[in-house]
């Protein structure tokens, strides 16, 4: 499998727990890959629901995937300053189709203002329980929720402006060499 290179097009894909296909991104450019991270930047991109309804994403974001971390990170930014939405996700794994993540419901904004909010507690439990979600599961979701709000409040990685400023600014860049 070839490991997409700066300036590629990827998809990424979300499924549930059961394994049905959640929400489709058709591309989001790639900025890095390493052996453990993807960084990627999207922007008027094309997402089709699992009901198959699609919108177009409203603004430029940063997008941040680990290989050892239960979250990934979107940063949207916008005229009012960055916007994130963080989804408590498998780590993402790569093949020739797409990125693809187990998505588990909860979800973590953080607002320009820094305020942040945990999101979707409701639908997660419904879900735990439907799906019974291994209790090692559970844990590894609450310990990476910790994981999350330390880098959000220690402003670290994709959490500082200095990252934002460097990833779109490449992104930028790629772009208007295409």
């Amino acid at each position: 499998m070839r490991i997409p290179k700066e300036g590629d097009s990827v998809a990424i894909q979300s499924y549930k727990h059961d394994g049905s296909l959640h929400r489709t991104w058709r591309d989001t450019m790639v900025l890095k890959t390493s052996e453990d991270a993807l960084i990627g930047c999207n922007d008027h991109t094309l997402v089709t629901e699992s009901d198959g309804r699609r919108w177009l994403t409203r603004e430029p974001a940063i997008i941040y995937f680990h290989q050892h971390y239960w979250f990934n990170i979107i940063a949207m930014i916008r005229e009012g300053g960055v916007s994130y939405y963080c989804n408590l996700a498998t780590p993402y794994v790569l093949d020739h189709e797409a990125v693809k993540y187990i998505d588990y419901d909860l979800d973590v904004k953080v607002f320009p203002d820094g305020e942040k909010r945990l999101l979707d507690v409701d639908e997660y439990e419904a879900h735990r329980r439907l799906w019974q979600y291994p209790a090692a599961t559970d844990r590894i979701l609450k310990a990476n929720v910790r994981v999350l709000v330390d880098w959000i409040n220690h402003g670290k990685g994709p959490f500082s402006q200095a990252y934002i400023d460097l990833w779109y600014n490449r992104y930028l860049q790629l772009a208007h060499r295409v």
